[in-house]
């Protein structure tokens, strides 16, 4: 197996940082833009775990930039037209950098999380078996775990704030939050992203089982895609060959860390558990396994 390098936390000398997310870390280039490095941070039940995923950040970087380019003409996203060796001169910032880091454009962040479900699974699961709906859409009923909606659906949660969980909300509830024009552009943008991934991943024998966006304005107040798109770490990918409704299939994201954690009996406070080295190794080879499919061989 070859050997991939982990990056936890980024240190540059040529721009000062402004925050560290769960897995980006975020520096500020000038006014107007910021240049994000993603690390090999994983985080799972609202925790980041103290062990890095080798080469994770490169290849979540990598399928972003990827769906960013490929789907722009649904909407804008942040990504700008400056490449990163024109904000970072140092070798040690370009070393560290390659490969993860972009420059983006500031934007303002909107307070939800824009979540579209393809297929009934996970809290969307959960939800249905009590009342029959999800985030307050109503079901048909009898449908199984897994199983393919008639229509894909846009179910938006708040943002939780350090150690709290997201949160499902309706509809009506985000229209509050974002006012109606903004709520109805975020989710006629969701669904039309959602749509054409599934398009583009279905034939390369992965099904996305759901998939969360996050959205800002800009200077303007347009419509912006930032953070992340379609990645192992924002949604749930499936081997097709190995789905059928009634039960929740293996997959190419972060679910095969979850399920290992759920078996430890960790109770979900910080701090989280180390990962053995082969639940970490696995896990890399998962992500890469998606990147493959979906991106190409060379890319």
């Amino acid at each position: 197996m070859h050997m991939v390098h982990s990056l936890y936390y980024s240190y540059l000398r040529d721009a000062a940082l402004v925050k560290r997310g769960k897995v980006r870390d975020i520096y500020q280039i000038d006014d107007e833009h910021l240049l994000i490095v993603t690390t090999d941070r994983l985080s799972a039940f609202d925790a980041v775990l103290p062990t890095p995923i080798p080469g994770k950040g490169k290849v979540l970087n990598e399928l972003s930039g990827f769906w960013f380019r490929r789907l722009s003409h649904i909407v804008p996203n942040h990504l700008a037209d400056l490449p990163v060796t024109s904000v970072l001169q140092s070798t040690h910032d370009l070393e560290l950098a390659e490969g993860r880091a972009v420059v983006v454009r500031r934007c303002w962040p909107l307070p939800i999380e824009a979540i579209v479900r393809g297929y009934l699974v996970g809290s969307g699961w959960k939800e249905y078996r009590q009342s029959g709906r999800v985030c307050g859409i109503k079901l048909p009923p009898g449908l199984r775990e897994a199983e393919k909606l008639p229509e894909p659906i846009f179910t938006p949660s708040t943002k939780a704030r350090n150690g709290e969980h997201d949160e499902n909300i309706s509809f009506e509830r985000a229209v509050r939050m974002l006012g109606w024009e903004m709520a109805m552009a975020v989710r006629n943008a969701s669904l039309a992203l959602y749509r054409q991934a599934a398009e583009h991943a279905t034939p390369r024998g992965i099904l996305i089982g759901d998939t969360k966006f996050e959205f800002g304005v800009d200077g303007d107040g347009q419509l912006v895609l930032i953070d992340e798109a379609l990645t192992p770490d924002s949604s749930r990918f499936w081997p097709a060959n190995c789905w059928a409704p009634g039960r929740n299939p293996p997959s190419f994201d972060k679910q095969y860390v979850r399920d290992w954690l759920e078996s430890t009996g960790w109770n979900r406070q910080s701090p989280a558990p180390e990962l053995p080295p082969e639940i970490a190794a696995n896990t890399a080879e998962k992500y890469r396994e998606a990147r493959k499919r979906l991106v190409g061989e060379g890319a």
